[in-house]
Order: C-alpha cells, then structure tokens, then sequence
C-alpha cells in the first residue's frame, strides 16, 4: 500500500545500501510477474496466490508482533480485510488467473495503468481533480496502449492477447485503485509494515477459502507439482513479498515517494524482458508500441502537477503502481 507519509530517517545510510533496496524493489518485483506465470503452470491460480500471501502475511505478522509493534483492534482489522478483499482477493486473484492466458510482461504493463484508473476516478467520480489538456492527452496515450496490446488485428506476428485475460488484469487495476482511495479514508494500523501484513494475512485466508469454494483442492495434488513451481512461490514469499516489502519500507524512511515510486516504471520493463528471455514471450512491434504508450502516460500523470477542486490535505494520495 502506499506510504508517501512515512518520515525520512535524518540518518544518511550508505549508498550501497540505497542501490541495493532500489534494486530490490525495480527488479525482484519486475521478476515477480515471470514467476507467477511459472507457478500457474501447475497449480490453481487463487490456491497459488493463497499460499504466498498467506505465508507471508503470517510471517510478516507473527515478526512484528515479536518486535513489539501492538497488535491491530477489531475496526483495524475490519478496515484491513475490506482493502484486502479489493487487493489480494480481487486484484491479485484476477492476476494470477490472468497469467494463465496472457503473458507475464503484458500483464505487468497492463497493471501498469493503475495510475490512469485513480486519476480516471479522482476527475470522475471524487471529483477532486480538474481534467486538463495535458492530464487528457495522458489518460488517452494510455488508454491507446492499453487498446494497441489488446488488439487482435494488430499483432505483427505475435500470438493474440486473451481478452478474457486482459479485462481480468483491467478489472485488477480497477480494484487497486478504489483501495489507495479508501487507504487514507479508513482506520488501519499506525505502523505501516503491520498494516501491510495484517492486509496479507487477511488477503490470504480470503484466497484460501474462495480458493477452495471454486474447487482448486479437488485433485491438487502436492507431490506432483515440480520442483521449479515450488522454488517459484518461494522466490514470490520471500523475495517478492517479505524482502521486496522491508526494502520498500526502508526506503521511504530515506528517499522521498517520487523517487521511491520510480519502481512503477521500471517494474514493466523488468517484467517484458525477463518474459522475452526467460519465458520465450514474443516482443513485436504491438507490445513494444503498447508498453512504450504505456509507460509514457504512467510518467506524464504521475509526475505531472495536480489541479485539485479541493484543499491538497483533504485528498488521498495515490500509490504509483501495483507491486508484483
């Protein structure tokens, strides 16, 4: 979740130590999206996700409380399991269907547009922002990307993108963003890592009993999925969930949010390279001409300045993008 709000640390650490949790957070969680996209390959998507968001919410948590951060109240942890509903169930449940069907670098650039759909909804529906020339001719460079990677007539020799798939990672950008609206509206946790894992935690018994209402148990077995799905889900508990989380964290106690959330566009390109190299994922003229649409209208209304209707204290800051 977003923590623009959380205080610099007056203490400068190390530059090594700066490059290292940027690059954490640019490219373990670019990567992230290649190995959801392995691990869908044998095991049901929702039961996926329900094991890496629930161990690592249970972790996070379990860690935390050993620290001494207090425990969350009853309101608290009703506010945590509405967002994770919006985002681990619904968000993250659309993505990890979704990559069954559409390509792990396609769906990080499609989930890259999460920007677009809070900007979309702050004109629209908070109407806490003015529509400018410029904010427009963003939302509709990236709206036009999203159209380029969807098209079917389009595709300059690759495969077709699955529409079905494509709706689902655009239902999942939609979801996100009603949560970072809602984030600053409701009563969650003072500290922001304990909010984040009481969030996972409640994402990932969400996941495991919708999981297993649609049947994802019935003949899953877990001596036959292979070693490489299994090394893939660690690699998503610890290094994308846990590392990525406390690197994220640490940063923005050092480095203001802006720069922090620079990962949103570099996240994209991570994931379309490693899907090209490590995956075999076609990259044409259609998902180069998508993504650099993309990522184009991701920058202009994320570093562009805002024209609100209301008092800049009165409105809820935005998460730049998803975290894979």
């Amino acid at each position: 979740m977003n923590m623009a709000n959380t205080p610099k640390s007056a203490v400068n650490p190390p530059y090594w130590q700066i490059l290292l949790a940027f690059g954490i957070i640019y490219f373990v969680w670019g990567s992230t999206f290649f190995a959801i996209r392995v691990g869908v390959h044998e095991v049901p998507p929702l039961l996926l996700a329900a094991m890496r968001f629930f161990v690592s919410g249970i972790v996070m948590y379990v860690w935390l409380l050993l620290r001494g951060e207090p425990s969350p109240s009853l309101r608290e942890w009703g506010s945590a399991s509405l967002l994770a509903t919006l985002i681990f169930l619904l968000d993250y449940g659309c993505l990890f269907w979704a990559e069954q069907r559409v390509p792990s670098g396609i769906a990080a650039v499609i989930l890259a547009t999460i920007p677009v759909f809070i900007a979309l909804m702050e004109i629209l529906i908070l109407r806490t922002q003015r529509l400018t020339a410029r904010l427009a001719l963003a939302l509709l460079i990236g709206i036009g990307g999203v159209a380029i990677l969807m098209n079917h007539s389009f595709s300059t020799g690759e495969a077709p993108i699955s529409r079905a798939g494509a709706g689902a990672l655009l239902f999942a950008a939609f979801t996100w963003s009603i949560a970072t609206v809602l984030t600053k509206k409701l009563p969650l946790p003072a500290s922001k890592p304990m909010s984040s894992a009481t969030q996972m935690l409640s994402g990932g018994i969400q996941l495991v009993i919708v999981s297993a209402l649609f049947g994802e148990f019935r003949g899953f077995h877990a001596a036959a999925v292979s070693w490489q799905v299994w090394a893939a889900l660690s690699y998503l508990i610890v290094f994308g969930s846990i590392i990525g989380f406390t690197a994220y964290v640490w940063l923005l106690h050092h480095k203001s949010p802006t720069l922090v959330g620079t990962y949103a566009y570099v996240n994209p390109v991570i994931a379309v390279i490693l899907g090209y190299f490590a995956g075999g994922e076609t990259i044409g003229m259609r998902t180069a001409a998508g993504t650099l649409l993309v990522l184009v209208s991701v920058i202009a209304i994320t570093t562009m300045p805002k024209q609100v209707k209301e008092p800049e204290h009165s409105k809820p800051e935005p998460a730049l993008s998803e975290a894979g």
